[in-house]
């Protein structure tokens, strides 16, 4: 087995080519430097010079001036061509001359006269084999640095004592606008003409923030840091090679180096920041006031609601007086939702949703929700195949916000009647190595969207008949606050909240509109994949709904005893047995004492014990209690998980939809 450090040595030694048409001479070099070296031979200029090709590893070449085919001077000249190893020269005496010429030109680093002497002969080639160990080393530091300069990811230039630029790499020359020939040469005044002449005392180092177009027009921003390097720094920089040959007539009294970094994507993820920080600053503000408002018109719903019940005006004008209040309480509540909905988005609660079924039983809130039977009613159609679809994988209550906002804008943009159609469908996206189409359950192919990947999706769509947009504004329409609504009709944050929802929700909205032709707006939800969702969402015509005449007693449990006795009053309308409670305490002893309660209906925000808390410390008592949180603003993470909560202002409709589900599960 071979010596791992013999091996070490051996891959370590020098390469010697000794080149002598005598065998002699050949035999007797060999020997005087085998110990120390790795040693070719050739016996001629041309036979070396084949073995150099097979063996650009040879760090020395030992060569005798008088051969056959070449002389040795020649033959090392021809050599320096393809290699950079040192070079020897044999010669005798007579030759010195051509000795000389040679060492002139470069040609050789060593020469030896014969005989030589052994000593003196193997310091020379130790030297020269150092020297080119040197060289080689130097030049692989200095690829490395081009190969750095040139592909930093900052632009970086070098200028002399009279600013002008000696070297520069792409990003540099591209900040500046020219190519890298152009720029050499020119200082960056005369490149950048708004570039402002530099001051008298600028100091050794300093940092600017400005704003050049790229070639396309678009701004973009540079951090440009300039360093002032003078005396030997500044020789260090020029021995190295990282200048040019005019800095070195310049006589070296200082080298500036300029860093240009783009900084635009930074700039816009602090923009980012900003405008967070600042609609953080918006949701802490209408989180103090949601909870209250929300309260207010859950009181004010509720009211015209069961005064309707109770007795229905005859009187046309007191009817038109109730759908009044009715619509303008039911938009400050989108209104409300829409801010708290932007600012800070609701945590998705995820289920298995029955589409169909969700939008027939919102048709008629849809309705009443973009005018009821007022001069601006407009009618709401439903376009649901037979075939049953696939189960949705949504936030149902989100999902419902989503529909009532986009209906709002179809009714909006057909000020002089038209109708809604909102449809329903099951769409494929088949993977881009296949076909990359969208199928849909109508036969129809259109391209995929790139944002959605390939998969089974329920696709809802909402369209109307109305005066549509123009390609300039489909291209803004998600922006927030952006809004063609005059004053006062919208503040621009409904269809950003929908775009928000469907991309945390793992699906995507697409607008599709033609000026005076209407508008289609297309929520794309992908479907339930897990069994686990299957069995939490009752699916159409499964089984009988319960009947709510024969459920257990319902325990109502809010601080506000307006919203606590409108939520009383839509259930006891619809035969439910109901307690009442204002407090979290309160709530905790009717459950000790009653064990018929069935549901509790809790709010989530209230003083001295929060609707959270009076959930746990129920859950110890009766664990299989179940309970609907309703509140005006929820933060999920103070919720239980899988906890349902339903929003206010609610419905009647919206309430008793959710005791069912709950009495269901």
């Amino acid at each position: 087995m071979s010596d791992p450090l013999f091996v070490a040595r051996t891959v370590l030694r020098d390469r010697v080519l000794i080149v002598d048409d005598e065998a002699e001479i050949l035999v007797a070099l060999t020997d005087l430097l085998e110990d120390e070296f790795d040693i070719l031979s050739a016996v001629s200029g041309q036979e070396a010079l084949t073995i150099m090709a097979d063996h650009p590893e040879i760090s020395v070449i030992i060569s005798d001036q008088r051969m056959r085919d070449m002389t040795g001077d020649v033959f090392l000249s021809e050599a320096g061509k393809h290699s950079d190893a040192g070079t020897i020269l044999l010669t005798g005496y007579a030759e010195l001359h051509t000795v000389v010429g040679a060492l002139n030109r470069g040609v050789i680093t060593f020469y030896a006269a014969k005989p030589w002497e052994p000593g003196s002969l193997r310091a020379m080639v130790r030297e020269a084999a150092a020297a080119c160990r040197t060289r080689r080393a130097l030049a692989t530091e200095q690829a490395i640095l081009r190969s750095l300069f040139d592909n930093l990811p900052l632009g970086l230039a070098f200028a002399d004592d009279m600013g002008r630029i000696t070297r520069l790499n792409d990003l540099a020359a591209a900040s500046l606008g020219h190519s890298v020939e152009d720029c050499l040469g020119h200082t960056e005044q005369e490149l950048l003409s708004s570039l402002p002449s530099p001051s008298a005392d600028q100091g050794n180092s300093r940092q600017d923030l400005v704003m050049r177009p790229d070639p396309s027009g678009r701004e973009r921003w540079h951090r440009i840091s300039r360093v002032t390097l003078a005396g030997s720094d500044a020789r260090v920089i020029a021995d190295n090679g990282a200048v040019t040959p005019a800095l070195h007539r310049s006589g070296l009294g200082t080298v500036s180096v300029l860093i240009d970094q783009d900084v635009t994507d930074l700039i816009e993820m602090e923009k980012r920041a900003r405008q967070a920080d600042k609609m953080q600053a918006i949701a802490t503000l209408a989180g103090g006031i949601a909870h209250d408002f929300n309260n207010l018109l859950t009181a004010v719903l509720g009211s015209l609601e069961l005064v309707t019940d109770l007795q229905p005006p005859t009187d046309p004008n007191v009817a038109r007086l109730f759908t009044n209040a009715m619509d303008a309480a039911r938009r400050g509540a989108v209104l409300t939702q829409k801010l708290l909905d932007f600012s800070r988005p609701r945590d998705l609660a995820r289920r298995a949703v029955d589409v169909p079924v969700l939008l027939g039983q919102m048709q008629g809130l849809l309705t009443q929700s973009i005018g009821g039977g007022g001069p601006r009613a407009i009618p709401v159609r439903l376009d649901i195949p037979d075939e049953k679809l696939p189960l949705a994988s949504t936030d149902p209550s989100l999902l419902e916000v989503a529909l009532v906002n986009l209906c709002l804008n179809a009714r909006d943009a057909q000020p002089k009647g038209g109708e809604i159609v909102i449809s329903a469908r099951d769409a494929i996206i088949r993977p881009e190595t296949s076909s990359n189409a969208v199928e849909s359950s109508s036969g129809e192919n259109k391209k995929a969207d790139r944002h959605l990947p390939p998969g089974h999706y329920v696709l809802i769509t909402v369209t109307d008949r109305g005066i549509g947009m123009s390609p300039e504004t489909q291209a803004r329409i998600f922006e927030p606050f952006f809004t063609t609504k005059s004053v006062g009709s919208g503040i621009g944050l409904g269809l950003p909240m929908v775009y928000g929802y469907m991309r945390r929700n793992g699906g995507d909205v697409r607008v599709t509109s033609t000026p005076g032709a209407g508008t289609s707006v297309a929520l794309w939800l992908p479907i339930v994949q897990s069994q686990t969702d299957l069995e939490a969402s009752p699916r159409k015509n499964d089984s009988p709904a319960p009947d709510l005449s024969e459920a257990r007693s319902v325990l109502v449990v809010d601080d506000d005893p307006n919203v606590a006795a409108v939520t009383v009053g839509f259930l006891q309308k619809a035969g439910f047995s109901v307690l009442e409670s204002h407090s979290g305490a309160q709530a905790i002893r009717l459950v000790e004492k009653r064990p018929d309660i069935g549901l509790i209906i809790m709010d989530l925000l209230m003083p001295e014990m929060n609707g959270d808390e009076c959930a746990r410390r129920i859950a110890v008592l009766r664990p299989d209690l179940k309970i609907l949180f309703v509140t005006g603003f929820a933060d999920r993470a103070m919720l239980p998980k899988h906890a349902r909560v339903l929003p206010k202002p609610f419905t009647r409709e919206a309430l008793l939809s959710g005791v069912e589900e709950r009495l269901s599960a």
